[in-house]
């Protein structure tokens, strides 16, 4: 162990040591939850922002153009003249592959640091019920939801096959969502991810809370109605979408 006090005696024998137990890492832990807490909260305003966009598929055609066409042709030419086409969206994007890279490596990190402090003992039943087992499958839903990420995109915005139909047509976000969720398969993969998304939203707002440094009861209150409320608004929002295509109900 290390000691302010030095026992030179000690020392010689073995004892003790005037060494750290470990190396200062070259960024604090709490640097890392804070860029954690804030990318993590950019991805929930994201996905909020992005399922109430894809419910436009429910709207009725404007001038015999689907609703959700109409916003997809928006999102692509927001910002112009002073943008060139699809440059808010690419900003967007950029902003949103880097937050994701630095949430990745925060989470890895800590995941290296805990292990490293808490070496061959585990904590156990320390706490139940929904928050226990959002807590403990965090790691295992962030794995699930890059892996939906990267799917999705190469699905509904690149149209690589096999994870597109065979039907995807850049621009046609109408026509791409029917063909994609008509597949019963991705409609089920879809629905699991927006579970996990559920759990990983429900900890993950409530945990930035603390990462951020709100202690306030009132506003810990807050952020705790929050972490159940947008999550299972977005879960709902985005599963109602799949499920309308794949019954058949939208066409």
């Amino acid at each position: 162990m290390t000691v302010n006090n030095v026992d030179r005696e000690s020392i010689r024998h073995g004892k003790i040591t005037e060494q750290p137990l470990r190396q200062r890492p070259a960024y604090p832990t709490w640097a890392i939850k804070l860029v954690m807490a804030i990318t993590g909260l950019i991805f929930a305003l994201f996905v909020l922002v992005h399922m109430v966009g894809n419910l436009k598929i429910f709207l009725p055609a404007h001038d015999g153009e689907p609703a959700i066409d109409v916003y997809g042709e928006f999102l692509r030419s927001a910002g112009e003249p002073l943008l060139p086409h699809e440059g808010l969206l690419w900003i967007a994007r950029i902003v949103l592959l880097v937050a994701v890279i630095a949430h990745i490596h925060g989470a890895i990190t800590l995941i290296s640091r805990s292990k490293q402090s808490r070496g061959k003992f585990r904590r156990t039943n320390l706490m139940g019920g929904l928050d226990s087992t959002a807590t403990r499958s965090m790691l295992i839903t962030g794995v699930l939801l890059l892996a939906f990420i990267i799917f999705h995109i190469l699905d509904l915005t690149l149209g690589v096959q096999p994870a597109a139909s065979a039907a995807f047509q850049h621009g046609e976000v109408y026509s791409n969502m029917i063909a994609t969720f008509s597949r019963w398969p991705v409609t089920i993969f879809y629905v699991i991810a927006m579970l996990c998304l559920f759990l990983h939203l429900f900890h993950g707002i409530r945990l930035a809370a603390s990462d951020l440094g709100i202690t306030g009861k009132k506003w810990l209150s807050l952020f705790t109605f929050l972490a159940a409320v947008i999550p299972a608004i977005v879960v709902i929002g985005n599963i109602v979408m799949p499920l309308s295509i794949a019954l058949g109900l939208l066409s």
